[in-house]
């Protein structure tokens, strides 16, 4: 074999090197390339760390919510709407985590694997981005609000459309507060406490207990439960808002009837209730549209029977990420099964193409047919019989107030409820902190916002 062969054989191994180094390198450029292009070092989309050149955003009428203009980002002129959307559209420098400029940056920016960010450098603009959020219903549930920290949110059930999404406390990001990161006012104003925020349920828990009492007692629908107004213990206290005497199951989730619900903890006991909770999606983590949400957490395993019962109606230990709660709600309402809520409507590229439309995805929360229609009649009768059809004009609303009590605080209120109506097949979600009883601001929340969407 001449010398010339041998060196060309000599040259296989660099060669194969050298096309491999190719192949991986357009393989990292494939995984990384849009995480890489939306690098605040980009000067094409980023100014001072901040996103100035990218798509506008719109919310699900059309709009607009952010677009750039001469390489600034200007928001809504309505002051009220910046406000309102703040969590779900973000900040240009992305602090807001869950809002769409830090969660869609790399969309914003238009960015292809075939044409990396040209769209954006040709026509100025990334990929459009239309929200699934309705504007003015998160103007209408801030409102609502009527101050209080906390959170708004409106899920279509069939389609996982999150068509409200407020958090509360918030600012103008036209003009944010000066002291915006030293008054402890504003203390957690960057977090959407709808993804990012967990709470004490309160009475809304009852739902997860009562799923269990109908899952694993055969007869729960026609026991009646006697309720003292008070039970002692372990050493301790149970107290019920009042003693409501014999009552039968509808009648207890209805009154909210503390005793009772201890009464149905204590015979399902631990290894059913974390079952439920379970499969329900407590601990475990969970996401909408890639947000991860914040894990709700439900854990009674060798509790005494006083603790057990302080869980069973939403206290002890037990905390609620209040979308997690909301899709818990759309479970029931959709006969059982659950949709992961989505952000984004639909996404349009700088030639006018959809280049993505949101489809309905099932979440991990599934409930026995038979159980939801079973709750949602239960949810129907707490509003006919308990809070009355004028809290909720032509709804046709289900739902469950929480009042949670929080150790030298006003307590939380909270609603939790769904629309049966054929044209409104919305779920919604109302906290508002140290508000007082969930039949009060979070009831109010929760008509208001819906009244919003039914028109």
């Amino acid at each position: 074999m001449n010398k010339t062969t041998l060196r060309g054989y000599a040259l296989i191994p660099l060669i194969l090197a050298f096309f491999a180094g190719v192949v991986y390198l357009v393989f990292l450029f494939f995984i990384n390339g849009s995480s890489w292009s939306s690098n605040k070092a980009n000067a094409h989309i980023y100014t001072s760390g901040r996103i100035s050149s990218a798509g506008t955003i719109y919310d699900s009428a059309g709009k607009t919510l952010a677009k750039s203009v001469d390489g600034e980002r200007v928001f809504n002129d309505s002051r009220s709407v910046r406000k309102a959307t703040l969590h779900i559209v973000g900040d240009p420098a992305g602090v807001i985590s869950t809002g769409a400029h830090n969660v869609f940056k790399s969309k914003l920016s238009g960015y292809s694997f075939i044409s990396g960010i040209y769209p954006l450098l040709r026509h100025g603009g990334g990929n459009d981005i239309v929200l699934a959020v309705n504007a003015d219903a998160c103007v209408k549930g801030l409102e609502a609000l009527g101050g209080h920290n906390g959170a708004v949110g409106v899920l279509n059930y069939k389609t996982g459309a999150l068509m409200c999404c407020v958090s509360s406390p918030t600012y103008d990001i036209k003009n944010p507060p000066s002291d915006i990161n030293d008054s402890n006012k504003y203390e957690g104003i960057y977090l959407n406490r709808l993804f990012s925020g967990v709470y004490t349920p309160g009475s809304i828990f009852k739902i997860v207990t009562a799923i269990s009492a109908l899952e694993n007692i055969p007869d729960i629908e026609s026991k009646s439960f006697t309720c003292p107004g008070e039970m002692e213990m372990n050493g301790g206290k149970l107290v019920c808002m009042k003693s409501h005497g014999k009552i039968s199951f509808d009648e207890a989730l209805g009154k909210s009837c503390n005793c009772a619900f201890a009464k149905i903890a204590m015979q399902l006991g631990a290894e059913k209730l974390n079952a439920t909770a379970k499969s329900l999606g407590f601990n475990t983590p969970l996401k909408a549209d890639g947000v991860k949400l914040a894990i709700s957490s439900f854990d009674v395993s060798g509790t005494n029977n006083l603790n057990l019962s302080w869980a069973g109606i939403g206290q002890y230990t037990t905390l609620v990420n209040p979308c997690h709660m909301l899709m818990i709600a759309g479970a029931i309402a959709n006969g059982g099964q659950g949709v992961s809520p989505y952000i984004a409507e639909k996404i349009t590229n700088g030639w006018g193409v959809t280049v993505y439309k949101s489809i309905s995805k099932n979440s991990a929360i599934s409930i026995d047919p038979a159980v939801a229609v079973k709750l949602k009649s239960l949810l129907r009768s707490n509003v006919k019989n308990q809070y009355g059809e004028s809290r909720f004009p032509g709804l046709s609303m289900c739902g469950k107030t929480g009042t949670a009590e929080i150790d030298g605080k006003s307590p939380h209120s909270w609603f939790v409820g769904f629309s049966l109506r054929e044209d409104l097949p919305l779920a919604v979600i109302v906290i508002a902190e140290n508000a007082g009883s969930g039949s009060g601001v979070a009831m109010s929340a929760a008509n208001a916002v819906l009244q919003s969407l039914a028109k």
